[in-house]
């Protein structure tokens, strides 16, 4: 890794996207940027419209609707950008001037959701010969995929919740009376590929099944159906490459039937969030061990938010992880490390030093033979 010139490294934050998690995205971009040591980075601001389009932003005037969790938008603009990969000089090209944007040293992309943390922007980053924050191709998309991360976790003999795989194909052939024999009632009904609860249901009975089945499939052409647990949800954030360091845990209270998208992003605090979460000292720490354990598994590296439950017998069970947590005010991720003696700032600067440490360690690998 070549060292920064006038001792600066160029940054960029990646946000938008064309998933459904898209405004989520802009949200986490506004407290990243602001996070940001512009002692030791210059900032590069991409924005990714929702019709997957490239733009270069300033900082004062790159969102509209910024205070508003369901309108907040990227602001108009014409200045599109190319991407040039392979090549060592130029990796981004604004279009309307035919002139190359100055190189970027690390990305930090807040990009959620389908596209943005399912391994394709790592891939494309990768291509551009450019580090950045979260875990790298493999990892993303293993932990993207919920079906995926199972089958991963178990082969590594990690608990994880009951579930059956449905593919779109089969929507006319699934059997509500096989499945609830083998997995009870009530149903969590989750797209395999969505974040945020984006097309989560949970169901008691066959009509309410096939209705969310209906819209986890509008979501998704890969559907998980799994037990309801009956239990706490705990969380814990952990960071780190070969050696991951894991957060104190916290633990999310809400009021509905689960932790739902409007209630994460729009309603505000009708989820509380106890941190650190009231457990038994034996507890936190195996549930910590089994995160690090899962993290490591699952490939992931830089960072990820492992989400557990704890039922009512005390067995520990892995939900899922997420290799890009949200960064908003409200997000359990920084919270954590907040809660473990990491503020803020200090994370963010962590995260992106994370990222060029593991570009360095990957840089002797033999690429010809």
């Amino acid at each position: 890794m070549e060292q920064p010139v006038n001792g600066k490294r160029r940054l960029a934050v990646l946000f938008g996207g064309q998933s459904t998690e898209h405004e989520v995205s802009l949200r986490s971009s506004i407290n990243v940027i602001k996070a940001i040591d512009r002692q030791r980075y210059d900032l590069a601001l991409i924005g990714v419209d929702k019709e997957g389009r490239w733009l270069v932003y300033d900082e004062a005037d790159y969102l509209v609707n910024a205070d508003s969790p369901a309108d907040i938008a990227l602001a108009p603009s014409t200045r599109y950008l190319s991407v040039v990969p392979g090549h060592h000089h130029v990796q981004l090209i604004e279009i309307s001037t035919g002139m190359p944007l100055p190189n970027i040293d690390v990305a930090f992309s807040v990009m959620h959701g389908a596209a943005g943390e399912d391994g394709s922007i790592q891939g494309l980053l990768r291509v551009l010969n450019v580090p950045f924050v979260g875990p790298a191709v493999m990892g993303s998309a293993v932990c993207m995929d919920k079906d995926m991360t199972k089958r991963v976790l178990r082969d590594a003999g990690l608990p994880v919740t009951p579930s059956v795989t449905l593919h779109r194909g089969e929507r006319q052939q699934v059997d509500f009376n096989q499945i609830t024999a083998s997995l009870g009632l009530p149903l969590f009904i989750k797209p395999a590929s969505q974040g945020s609860s984006v097309g989560v249901s949970k169901v008691g009975d066959l009509q309410s099944f096939m209705q969310a089945l209906d819209l986890a499939f509008s979501y998704d052409h890969k559907v998980l159906v799994e037990t309801a647990i009956v239990g706490r949800e705990i969380e814990t954030a952990v960071l780190g490459n070969d050696q991951p360091e894991v957060s104190v845990c916290g633990e999310i209270l809400a009021n509905d039937e689960f932790y739902a998208y409007d209630t994460k992003y729009l309603k505000g605090s009708q989820a509380g969030l106890v941190i650190p979460a009231a457990l038994d000292p034996q507890v936190s720490d195996q549930i910590r061990l089994i995160a690090r354990e899962a993290y490591l598994a699952a490939g992931c590296a830089v960072m990820s938010r492992v989400d557990f439950f704890l039922t009512n017998e005390g067995q520990v069970i892995i939900n899922e992880i997420n290799t890009l947590p949200g960064f908003t005010s409200i997000s359990m991720y920084p919270k954590l490390w907040q809660a473990s003696g990491l503020d803020y700032r200090s994370l963010v600067d962590k995260l992106i030093g994370l990222a060029l440490a593991r570009a360095t360690d990957e840089s002797d690998i033999k690429t010809r033979r």
